[in-house]
């Protein structure tokens, strides 16, 4: 096993906290006490249950801020994983590369690591720089997300904190470090439909309305309704039906209701007004009895390219040899909370191939490109030139 370097050592003990969501366990006091050591002034803030953490050095600006979650999914069977999920366990594949196993080790806990390793070499090696480096950490992000980067960015705009670039170390890569970067998330609006009949005997259909069949109609044509035709950063807009419950077990009785449970991912081409405006249309052209509820968990988002991007992408090039892709791909992240500040915000972290699975594992040397992707990307943001 080769020299295990600053990033995977800190890494290995970040996963060691068995932090599901919303639990931090002893993440964020981990990470304020290191950055502690290097001048940064940490700001503890908990809404609820949940702990947050901001902590920044310098009070200048432009403001880089690093964004991410110590929070991780539950694991899972773990007698199914080849090395217990929160050891951090160090194991050689059969190509020879040794591969750190653990949950949160990808999504993101490797990200964070990575990055709080990159500023105390940053700040090691460069004593006269313009700006100021933040860090804003949460563990509420893999479950509801209301207690937690939402909560800070509100408190940061009360201060009017500025922040210029945010950059979320959220797992954005495919096959190779540096082969993506996020620029924008689409949006997710799920909604809990309930078509109501009334109950019946199955001999009996005309004493009886039967929700399935009068909504068949509606659902082909809710699932097969082309809403957009997305724009040059986003897909088409989408709908998944996800769940569908009806009935009471007997096969002799027309059923109440029905209840069906769908999400939208949207683009900046919708909205969710326009959304639900659209959904309700096609409930009253089939004279649909029905209750309604929605859950909006976040709204579309895109980050125009500027000094971030490109500090970026020239770090990815610098590194790995490699002409990096801008993608608004994937689920939601907490970007849709920083973005509306106005501040350029970007996802840049290991590959997300394993997120949330058994077996979630990372390269140890990911772990040290990535560290170098960020030590260079300071450099081109923050360096006085």
């Amino acid at each position: 096993m080769k020299k295990i370097s600053p990033t995977i050592k800190l890494c290995q003990k970040l996963i060691q906290q068995q932090s599901i969501t919303p639990d931090d366990s002893k993440c964020l006091p981990i990470i304020a006490d290191r950055l502690k050591k290097i001048g940064f002034k940490n700001e503890f803030l908990k809404f609820d249950k949940v702990n947050n953490l901001y902590s920044r050095f310098g009070d200048k600006s432009p403001l880089l801020l690093f964004a991410g979650h110590t929070d991780v999914v539950p694991t899972g069977d773990q007698n199914l994983w080849d090395e217990p999920p929160f050891s951090g366990n160090i194991i050689k594949d059969d190509n020879g590369d040794d591969i750190l196993y653990g949950r949160g080790s990808a999504d993101m806990k490797g990200g964070i690591a990575a990055f709080v390793v990159a500023v105390e070499e940053f700040l090691k090696n460069n004593t006269n720089f313009k700006g100021s480096i933040g860090f804003l950490l949460t563990a509420d992000e893999e479950a509801e997300a209301v207690d937690g980067t939402i909560k800070v960015i509100e408190v940061l705009q009360k201060r009017a904190e500025i922040i210029d670039y945010c950059l979320l170390g959220e797992p954005s890569c495919k096959k190779i470090i540096g082969d993506e970067i996020k620029i924008g998330r689409r949006g997710s609006l799920s909604l809990k439909l309930t078509i109501i009949g009334k109950q019946g005997h199955v001999a009996y259909p005309h004493l009886a309305q039967n929700p399935i069949h009068n909504a068949t109609a509606f659902l082909d044509e809710i699932c097969h309704h082309k809403w957009d035709d997305g724009n040059e950063s986003f897909p088409p807009s989408t709908f998944q039906i996800s769940n569908i419950k009806s009935g009471t077990g007997a096969t002799n009785v027309i059923p109440a209701d029905m209840i069906i449970e769908a999400n939208f991912r949207f683009s900046t081409a919708q909205t969710p007004a326009s959304l639900q405006e659209k959904t309700i249309k096609m409930l009253q052209k089939y004279g649909l009895k029905y209750d309604l509820k929605w859950t909006l968990s976040g709204n579309s988002f895109l980050s125009v390219p500027g000094k971030l991007v490109e500090a970026t992408t020239n770090a990815i090039y610098k590194i790995t040899g490699l002409r990096t892709k801008l993608s608004t791909t994937g689920g939601t992240s907490d970007g849709r909370f920083i973005a509306p500040t106005g501040a350029e915000t970007i996802e840049l972290g290991l590959l997300n191939e394993t997120i949330h699975q058994i077996n979630e594992r990372v390269k140890t040397a990911d772990l040290n490109i990535l560290n170098d992707i960020y030590c260079n990307l300071l450099t081109e943001i923050l360096t006085i030139k």
